[in-house]
């Protein structure tokens, strides 16, 4: 855990995969966790609001409702996210296109905006990316072009936020359900795959409470990183 104790913290995408682990370790260690969500959290949280993050009109309320008489969160985790289909750019539909950049960036507006008008105080923002926002390989298509948004939208947010560390993370591999996903690719045709699907069942893929501990343990290094940077974890 990190070394400044975290008593509240508001986890977007907190149904299933990371989300839900960073969930359920926040709570072990006594934090009050709010989350907001499409599916709700399955674990008896502080608070829990279910949104459809690619309904942009409908999250500024619901972040309203779920944060109504919050006055601080020690840590907020912008963790919602679609991968999308693995396929070449020619193929991609732009309606596809649209809605991970809806959810993996445009969502995360709202919530911010309503961080600063409502006047919480934040002590640190922290918004998962990817490697595959920097890497640009072949057949990720929507997913590193929305990551790669989501860490300039973090680098410009970062300005507005001046007393309070806010960065892009990578946070290395994870089994999840999209890496599930990702299993049935195929490699031959988009060779970067074959690293995460021989990962699977090894400990370079740790499953989401492994992986969630490992990005709370990195809180506080992160802290010490130039503010709205982008950051690997693997490389902290």
């Amino acid at each position: 855990m990190s070394a400044k104790p975290i008593r509240t913290a508001l986890v977007t995408g907190n149904s299933s995969g990371l989300g839900l682990g960073l969930t359920r370790r926040l709570m072990r260690e006594g934090a009050a966790v709010y989350g907001l969500s499409r599916s709700g959290c399955p674990e008896s949280t502080a608070g829990d609001v279910r949104v459809d993050l690619a309904d942009y009109p409908a999250i500024e309320p619901a972040i309203t409702r779920l944060l109504d008489g919050v006055e601080r969160l020690d840590l907020v985790v912008l963790n919602a996210g679609l991968l999308g289909n693995i396929q070449s750019m020619q193929e991609a539909d732009i309606g596809e296109l649209r809605q991970l950049m809806d959810v993996n960036v445009w969502a995360n507006k709202p919530i911010l905006d309503h961080l600063l008008t409502g006047g919480i105080e934040v002590g640190q923002i922290v918004a998962i990316s990817s490697g595959a926002a920097v890497s640009g390989n072949f057949g990720w298509s929507g997913y590193s072009i929305s990551k790669a948004a989501l860490n300039m939208f973090v680098q410009l947010y970062a300005h507005e936020f001046p007393e309070t560390p806010t960065h892009s993370l990578a946070p290395g591999l994870i089994h999840t359900a999209m890496q599930e996903f990702i299993s049935e690719v195929d490699t031959e045709r988009f060779p970067a795959l074959k690293r995460l699907q021989a990962a699977r069942g090894t400990e370079a893929m740790p499953d989401n409470d492994t992986a969630a501990q490992r990005v709370l343990d990195s809180l506080e290094q992160l802290r010490a990183v130039p503010t709205g940077r982008f950051v690997d974890l693997r490389e902290l």
